[in-house]
């Protein structure tokens, strides 16, 4: 598929473009029609939900607030009225607008402060918030707000509100895009192969995006998912692409044919980026377990998006390869290429020395890295799922001031009020129950309407305090069932409580249902049990740390000034499954990228010690880029207006940072040399019965892009070259030779001083090492069935001869 892509790439490039924009056309003239369902089967809110649109059919849609203060006087002053009332009217006889209720009619006392200086009108639309047009929200706000004046402060609140009062789209895509892009380049040095993965994610994201949207049109997909879409599109595409890239610009270096260069990459990074696209998708779907219907529209969104940036990364990649060729290098690169020739790319530097100190001091990396995840991790304890409403909105924003002047006004819990639905008419004694309550700060019974009765409670706390949280619970459990009626606890907050509830009580499953699908992916992947296992153990780590940095952050408000982020409050109910599925996904990548090349060099020598350095200083590099492209466009959703979004990007962006740069580039490396062998245990029946699935090509794909071998070497001989101070000697030229001293194979010692010669069959060979300013030296070494470890030690000035 690779070399079809590439021969054909002027067709592969216009199928994509013209996909790109048969879908942008086609769900621009379709428009959208997202749906928050929050549908919670058997909960008391639930029930109270159902009984208020049977009771006020024609209030079913969202309810928002215009709200408004002066500075001196009172808001019963004809020159308020005289401002206020036309406005309210105005709004009242738009189109879409179900009713309008204002403090100045026979009974809207209630609705003006104790004060007299802040009062509040209620604008019920015929739809839910997400079915309302912008336009009318827009007209609504431009109308209300034209009434204000010196002294006159009018602000609106509710959830349509919300939607006008974002900035415009694009903005965290673009600076997420930007970051990648300086990533990108210092990584690469080209700036067409900066441009590659971001080219591919671009395509992925666009066409995922345009088709969620036309889903929307014959499912419930909530605006959310778009949103995550992006974001977690945008970092598996460009991640994707970078590893094919990466190993595609490895293979030229070496003296492969662009072409050639191009479908080992596919066969090899591509193979990877095939399974790691689908243990996201896999950790996307976990989400239906929850059986909660607002996540369904999330996963058909984010999981459409990951499988087109899969696709893009496969097939228009190697197109766009085979149009730069070599200037996929850059110009440096190219120049030494003409010049030198090929080069055999060594893990060498940093990642090189880096991989050789954790494996000399496994257990100090192993505790230190668990001390610092366990102290992030902390926070967790104090972790409180609630609602994320206009409270925590910036300052500046119109909702934000609503919401501050009706707290103002009436009380902290004004703002999340609850209502007690009765199936019949409500009795006295109920109310007088309800008055009597702690924690009640007003009781308000409306005229039963279709044999239905709703009394308003409002809270002295906020929506989010949780001190609100127990008053719901006292409700229920003692106050109304001692009245001796049959009520249910509803509105917002009771949502959002039963949501939360819900979500806690489903998350072990969901947990347990994505960790075992991974746990069976890695195990055919890797034949092996305690590597899935250690990677479900890292997964974990990760989340539990993560949501730590997310109690500090949003729950506690250390950071959130700086962030620009409004005010600190409850972790939102449904981030933590999102946040878990895309956090186990993408961890599951890095996984399979790390450890991949580690059973690759564990296949062939059957060294561990080897195959985790090796392993580790081969893929440490990419790997770190690649979660320092995800980390930049994680954070960049900060400036998408939305807090839940902001909460999500800061929350996988800590995750993304910790899983790459402690668990996998520290941890992982560390506990598997003190594992030692048994990484790879599998018991011998289970071998057997388990089904292949090659995550690394077959061998001769490899060793075409490696150069001619031996043909069918029984072993190897590996080792160590270094001084007679214990220092690793990087260069050294160690050469096997047969008796006779006919050479066989020769290599040039990494920068940790690790080597490794070919051996065609068992015997006895002479192994002859040599450094400059060091002297030379060479033994005999006997190589029977398995490899054989041999470690060199150079001192100056002296020269081993062997007869």
């Amino acid at each position: 598929m690779a070399r079809w892509c590439y021969r054909h790439r002027l067709v592969v490039l216009l199928l994509w473009v013209g996909a790109l924009l048969g879908l942008g056309v086609s769900a621009s003239s379709a428009g959208t029609n997202y749906a928050e369902v929050f549908s919670l089967p058997d909960t008391d809110s639930k029930r109270a939900i159902d009984l208020m649109e049977r009771a006020f059919p024609e209030r079913a849609g969202d309810t928002d607030t215009v709200v408004w203060k002066v500075d001196e006087g009172s808001v019963r002053d004809d020159s308020v009225r005289s401002r206020i009332e036309p406005a309210l009217k105005e709004i009242g006889r738009m189109e879409g607008v179900g009713a309008v209720t204002d403090p100045y009619g026979a009974q809207g006392a209630a609705q003006i402060s104790e004060d007299g200086r802040i009062a509040y009108a209620q604008v019920t639309f015929a739809e839910q918030a997400d079915a309302v047009p912008k336009e009318l929200v827009q007209d609504v706000v431009d109308t209300a707000q034209g009434a204000a004046r010196d002294g006159l402060q009018v602000e609106l609140g509710g959830q349509a509100i919300t939607r006008v009062q974002e900035p415009p789209t694009g903005t965290a895509e673009l600076v997420g895009i930007l970051a990648a892009a300086v990533v990108l380049f210092v990584a690469f040095g080209s700036l067409f192969a900066m441009l590659l993965p971001i080219v591919v994610a671009v395509f992925g994201v666009g066409t995922g995006m345009f088709g969620t949207q036309l889903l929307s049109h014959v499912t419930n997909v909530p605006e959310l998912a778009t949103l995550l879409s992006t974001l977690i599109g945008l970092g598996v595409g460009i991640d994707y692409a970078l590893f094919i890239v990466t190993r595609h610009r490895r293979g030229i270096l070496r003296g492969a044919d662009p072409e050639e260069a191009a479908v080992t990459a596919l066969n090899t990074s591509g193979r990877a980026v095939l399974f790691a696209g689908g243990t996201v998708c896999i950790a996307l779907a976990g989400m239906l377990v929850t059986n909660l219907r607002f996540l369904d529209g999330v996963v058909i969104g984010t999981t459409l998006t990951v499988v087109l940036s899969v696709l893009a990364a496969v097939t228009l990649l190697p197109a766009l390869l085979g149009l730069l060729g070599h200037r996929v290098l850059s110009r440096r690169q190219r120049r030494r290429l003409a010049a030198k020739g090929p080069e055999t790319e060594t893990a060498s530097g940093l990642a090189a020395r880096w991989s050789a100190g954790v494996q000399r001091r496994p257990r100090s990396v192993a505790v230190l890295a668990v001390v610092l995840m366990a102290a992030l991790a902390v926070p967790l304890l104090s972790l409180r799922l609630g609602t994320v409403d206009q409270g925590n909105d910036d300052a500046s924003m119109t909702t934000r001031k609503a919401y501050d002047l009706l707290a103002e006004g009436f009380g902290p819990g004004f703002n999340g009020p609850l209502q007690v639905v009765v199936d019949g008419e409500a009795s006295d004694s109920l109310v007088t129950v309800l008055e009597k309550t702690e924690g009640v700060a007003q009781v308000a019974a409306v005229p039963p309407a279709n044999g239905v009765s709703v009394i308003q409670v409002v809270p002295t706390t906020s929506p989010q305090d949780a001190e609100t949280d127990r008053l719901i619970d006292t409700l229920r459990d003692d106050v109304i069932p001692d009245a001796g009626v049959e009520a249910h606890v509803g509105g917002v907050t009771a949502v959002s409580k039963d949501f939360a509830t819900v979500t806690s009580e489903r998350l072990p499953l969901f947990i347990g249902t994505i960790i075992g699908l991974g746990f069976l992916l890695l195990l055919l992947a890797f034949r092996s049990l305690v590597v899935p296992l250690t990677a479900a153990v890292m997964n974990l780590l990760a989340a539990a740390a993560s949501f730590g940095v997310l109690v500090m952050i949003f729950q506690w408000g250390y950071g959130l000034d700086l962030l620009g982020l409004g005010k600190e409050g409850p972790i939102a109910s449904f981030l933590p499954i999102i946040m878990l599925s895309l956090l186990f996904g993408l961890s599951m990548d890095y996984q399979v990228f790390l450890v991949s090349r580690m059973h690759e060099e564990w296949v062939h020598t059957r060294d561990n010690a080897r195959a985790v350095r090796v392993g580790l200083a081969e893929t440490s590099r990419v790997i770190n880029s690649a979660a320092l492209i995800m980390v930049c466009v994680f954070l960049a959703f900060v400036l998408s207006g939305d807090y839940g979004a902001a909460m999500a990007g800061v929350g996988l962006a800590a995750a993304v940072a910790l899983d790459a740069f402690i668990l996998r580039t520290a941890l992982v490396p560390a506990v598997m040399h003190l594992l030692g062998k048994s990484n790879w245990w599998l018991p011998a029946g289970l071998e057997k019965r388990l089904p292949h699935l090659a995550v690394e090509p077959k061998e001769e794909a490899v060793a075409a892009e490696q150069g001619p071998r031996h043909e069918g070497p029984s072993s190897v001989v590996h080792g160590f070259v270094r001084t007679a101070d214990g220092e690793p000697v990087e260069g050294a030229a160690v050469t096997l030779l047969t008796s006779g001293g006919r050479q066989l194979d020769r290599v040039v010692s990494l920068a940790d001083g690790s080597y490794i010669v070919s051996v065609p069959a068992p015997g006895t060979y002479l192994l002859a090492a040599t450094a400059t300013p060091l002297g030379s030296r060479a033994a005999h070494v006997t190589v029977t069935d398995g490899p054989l470890v041999h470690d060199v030690e150079l001192v100056p000035g002296e020269v081993d001869a062997v007869n």
